[in-house]
């Protein structure tokens, strides 16, 4: 294997401009990894972890790219290098024939004079400006930017309660407002079932049950991972809350969280107990006999509050799509070809869900982000035991696009557990939607086979899919694929973690 790089200084693309190019590139005859990205602390730690960084790479800074790229021979190697470039050129000639996009927030305004809402995603340390100057201008916000400090949080939720104006984040993945999806969010239909939640894939996962299960939304509102604590005191929740309460359209209302701080639970118990709707509450890992005292219903998961709210909204009752007797019979040839369960996530919330599912029967988890009860791993980018990680995590997604969008790491990261003797079931989820890859599915295959063919290994595979059948991506062929390469599909996160734990009881 030789390494060939190229080093353009003060040149800018956008991380998904890159990450698309170098996907793209690596999957050339000959290339075995390929860096296309702009020099920041995250590229250079990848280039370290490849082995492929330069001492040429010393000094370097955020501003300029580098492409650099590993194949079979030098030759391969210096026409990866022009493919990229050739890609490059092709994108800044297509950006030059077309109206460039406002580069201000006055700017965009400008040309949206209506807009009542605005989308931020710039670096956190620009993110509570630029919030600032939406809500002084009577605009909601949802702000995806993460790294945002929590005292800018409380400083812009206390500014949009006393204006009456939604704060949804900071690192609000997942909103849905009047039927139109913002950032990563599926395609469902209307309803009158309205969310309120951290946002992001917890989010997706329920409104996509819901979906799939015949019912539909009014509103789905993320307010951030935050907004319960102590410090924010759930002023967004509460808001949004209230605005659910008053919507006609809204007739159930869905809250999915972490469990509040003790002394935001007591206020929003207050504020919902003055509400006449039905309300379903979801706090992962609380007690649900807690919730069910103070008269709501306590849902068991993500899953079971999809179908708690569509019972209450139809007034039928509604059942899991994938019964116990059927992930009973998927689970009974899973032989183990090792003996540790490893969890490749895209989804946070999923990633959680995972791990306080299987605590009961495994004695030991680590993850990149454990609950309760769940270990620290000593290294993120390698698995030792029964491990569980959040690749959106920041660790992973710091100066690089989301695993949603790029699959690169993922894929990485997949072929390397297949190769692990000590592996012998991986989960991982496939979620759909606006924002989302267009074919993770063929991705995740692609490791898959490539894993297998080097290692000779073939442990037992399950995915799980958070979509709907109108995605973009097209659920039923996204199904067709990951089915066809021999990997057990499901259409939730916990019927997959079912089957995982039913596979690990069996091979005790």
């Amino acid at each position: 294997m030789v390494i060939s790089h190229l080093i353009k200084k003060q040149t800018y693309f956008d991380s998904v401009t890159l990450m698309l190019i170098g996907s793209q590139v690596k999957k050339l005859p000959g290339i075995d990894s390929t860096v296309v990205g702009m020099c920041t602390d995250y590229n250079i730690d990848s280039l370290k972890r490849l082995d492929m960084y330069q001492s040429v790479f010393d000094g370097l800074t955020p501003n300029d790219l580098i492409i650099c790229i590993r194949a079979a021979d030098q030759k391969t190697a210096d026409a990866g290098i022009a493919e990229v470039e050739k890609r490059l050129s092709t994108r800044q000639k297509q950006s030059g024939s077309v109206e460039l996009p406002p580069s201000t927030q006055e700017g965009a305004a400008a040309r949206l004079p209506d807009a009542n809402m605005v989308l931020i995603s710039v670096p956190g340390e620009y993110a509570a400006r630029e919030a600032e100057l939406a809500l002084n201008n009577g605009r909601h916000v949802m702000l995806f930017s993460d790294n945002v400090s929590i005292e800018e949080e409380l400083r812009l939720k206390t500014i949009g309660v006393s204006k009456e104006l939604l704060v949804m984040g900071p690192d609000c993945g997942t909103a849905i407002i009047n039927g139109t999806p913002l950032a990563f969010a599926n395609a469902v239909r209307s309803g009158n079932i309205g969310l309120v939640a951290a946002s992001g894939t917890g989010l997706q996962e329920v409104t996509s049950t819901i979906h799939r299960l015949g019912s539909g939304i009014s509103q789905a509102i993320g307010v951030g991972g935050r907004d319960l604590s102590e410090k924010i005191g759930g002023k967004m929740t509460l808001l949004a809350t209230r605005a659910l309460a008053e919507d006609p359209a809204t007739k159930v209302i869905v809250l999915l969280s972490k469990p509040p701080a003790e002394s935001v639970l007591k206020s929003l118990y207050a504020e919902l107990k003055g509400i006449s709707k039905k309300i379903v509450i979801y706090f992962i890992g609380a007690d649900p006999k807690t919730i069910e005292e103070q008269g709501f219903v306590a849902a068991k998961n993500l899953e079971d509050a999809a179908i708690k709210a569509c019972d209450l909204s139809s007034g039928k009752q509604h059942k899991p799509e994938f019964s116990d007797a059927q992930i009973t019979a998927m689970a009974a040839d899973g032989k183990m070809s090792g003996k540790y369960l490893r969890g490749l996530y895209s989804g946070g919330t999923l990633c959680d869900e995972a791990q306080r599912i299987l605590q009961p029967i495994v004695v030991e988890i680590s993850s990149n982000t454990p609950v309760k009860g769940c270990k620290e791993m000593a290294d993120v980018y390698t698995s030792t035991g029964h491990c569980i990680i959040d690749l959106g995590d920041d660790n992973f997604t710091r100066g690089k696009a989301h695993p949603m969008i790029d699959p690169a790491y993922r894929s990485e990261r997949l072929e390397k557990e297949i190769a692990d003797p000590e592996a012998g079931l991986i989960l991982f989820d496939v979620v759909l939607g606006y924002g989302s890859h267009l074919d993770m599915a063929s991705e995740m295959v692609a490791a898959i086979q490539l894993g297998r063919k080097k290692s000779g290994r073939q442990p037992l595979l399950a995915a799980c899919i958070c979509g709907t059948h109108e995605d973009p991506q097209n659920y039923e062929r996204q199904k067709a694929i990951l089915e066809e390469a021999g990997v057990k599909v499901f259409p939730t996160n916990v019927a997959m973690v079912r089957f995982g734990q039913l596979c690990l009881e069996g091979n005790k």
